[in-house]
């Protein structure tokens, strides 16, 4: 069976949590921390990727959250990947941006950009965040 992409919805956001729950260091954010606009990588209904996009009134957006279902070990998981990087790449193309942006710190997520053609800062940066 061949990888699909989609939209996500409201009832995919609990399953992400408990991806983000499953992995070491990470915490979900809360709903209202995330966009409207996510994709979802799958094979057989079964979520292998996902990610979502922040868009503004720039020309950037920016490609934020992704996170992979810990119990997928399929030999396609790199290429679920590279399909969710590069449909995110699409989506931006089509409505017209120009830059896409996005925040690492996972060696093998940051190596498939590199071999997608992104720049990687090879400084650590931090997230900074406040909640008002």
């Amino acid at each position: 069976m061949e990888l699909n992409i989609r939209r996500l919805n409201d009832e995919d956001y609990s399953t992400l949590v408990k991806w983000w729950d499953a992995w070491p260091k990470w915490q979900a954010p809360t709903k209202d921390f995330l966009p409207n606009l996510g994709f979802i990588v799958e094979k057989n209904n079964i979520g292998i990727v996902a990610g979502y996009l922040y868009t503004s009134n720039s020309k950037v957006g920016f490609l934020e959250w992704v996170i992979s279902n810990p119990e997928y070990r399929e030999s396609d998981r790199k290429d679920a990947i590279t399909l969710l990087i590069q449909a995110v790449e699409q989506v931006l193309k089509d409505q017209g941006f120009k830059y896409a942006f996005t925040m690492g710190r996972n060696k093998s997520l940051i190596n498939m950009h590199k071999q997608l053609g992104w720049t990687v800062d090879e400084d650590p940066s931090h997230e900074i965040v406040k909640i008002l």
